[in-house]
């Protein structure tokens, strides 16, 4: 039977009053107080999030510009140093192996950000492209160098400065910079995954338990809370982005999960180029959406909608309530032909109409 790993910060968050789940192999804090909590102060303030599950790759080379290019469907050659760039990362089906943060931190080196769940695919995935194409490029596994924090929400910025990073509020959205904190180098990235503004910073896990401690220390006055894995998905899906397993998979496209404007078709070549340019010339046959409920009741995953003849033409990929909205909300994969009419859901004998809604959604 694996054994489930420890984050760097384990012993922090357990003396915070943490609450713990296996996550993708990782023992991971799912929630401090309660999920609602939580997601509410990364709304109107912010929150703290440890998210070092996540993978880290290192990639340099004459050739590491012109292999991530190739690699993934958005551009990477023509970005900048400094700039942050995300995009799935597909077969050559079209399908997703991944989608992934690449970020330039030279002429010829790049961090890469993977899931969890994926490092060990996504680095063998890597090589094995590497080696297909010939190229001049180093590969390296730096997961276990680094510990990743998320600070997020309106705040965040004004808690950064708090602590001594001034440089933070000059950082655009996307982009990145390597700055010194405590004797050491950290790289403060304005990224996220909540929908709300906010912050990625990338250190050795020595540096994080102190960025860590003095975070919570004068985030205190800015409303800031520690948050958990839950409040995280729930703060995901109200933003509207995708979460591998889910909204992301081999079994789904870029196209179909509506990420349209991450698929560089003009590229010269890359990883499902062609099976992408044919779905796009035929027709994409279903998308993405994502809807709210009336009541209480969940859509769970998995659970099949139907058109108004009874006809199953999807199904949920993700459910959650919404603490912000007081009702539940979620994603589906539905029939292109069938979004023009009414959707449905069957929950326990209860008919339940999607209303479907761009997101993101708490801000409907």
């Amino acid at each position: 039977m694996p054994t489930v790993r420890q984050i760097p910060l384990y012993a922090f968050h357990a003396a915070h009053g943490a609450r713990f789940v296996d996550f993708g192999g990782w023992n991971m804090p799912v929630q401090y107080t309660s999920i609602l909590e939580e997601h509410r102060a990364v709304r109107a303030a912010a929150g703290l999030f440890d998210v070092s599950h996540m993978g880290e790759f290192h990639v340099e080379g004459s050739d590491a510009a012109l292999f991530l290019d190739r690699l993934v469907v958005n551009a990477v050659a023509t970005a900048p140093v400094g700039k942050a760039v995300y995009s799935p990362m597909c077969n050559s089906q079209g399908t997703v192996v991944d989608d992934l943060i690449v970020y330039r931190t030279g002429a010829n080196t790049f961090l890469v950000c993977v899931n969890a769940s994926n490092i060990e695919k996504d680095y063998n995935w890597f090589l094995q492209q590497a080696e297909r194409w010939g190229l001049q490029v180093g590969i390296e596994d730096h997961s276990d160098a680094y510990a990743l924090l998320a600070l997020q929400g309106p705040r965040a910025v004004a808690i950064l400065e708090a602590i001594g990073l001034s440089e933070a509020a000059g950082i655009r959205r996307f982009w990145h910079q390597q700055v010194d904190y405590a004797g050491e180098k950290i790289r403060i990235c304005r990224t996220g995954y909540t929908g709300e503004d906010g912050f990625e910073l990338y250190s050795s896990p020595r540096a994080a338990e102190a960025l860590a401690q003095q975070i919570l220390f004068e985030g205190g006055t800015h409303g800031l809370k520690l948050c958990g894995l839950g409040a995280r998905d729930s703060l995901r899906l109200e933003a509207g982005l995708p979460l591998y397993g889910h909204e992301l998979s081999d079994q789904i496209t870029p196209l179909e999960a509506s990420l349209d404007w991450t698929v560089k078709l003009d590229k010269e070549d890359f990883i499902g180029k062609n099976a992408l340019a044919g779905q796009k010339a035929r027709g994409i046959p279903r998308r993405v959406l994502h809807f709210k409920l009336e009541g209480r009741r969940i859509a769970r995953e998995g659970t099949a909608v139907l058109d108004a003849a009874g006809a199953v033409v999807g199904q949920v990929l993700s459910g959650t309530l919404s603490p912000m909205l007081n009702c539940p909300i979620g994603s589906a994969i539905v029939a292109t032909e069938a979004q023009a009419g009414p959707l449905y859901v069957d929950l326990r004998g209860h008919q339940l109409t999607l209303q479907v809604a761009k997101p993101p959604l708490h801000k409907i």
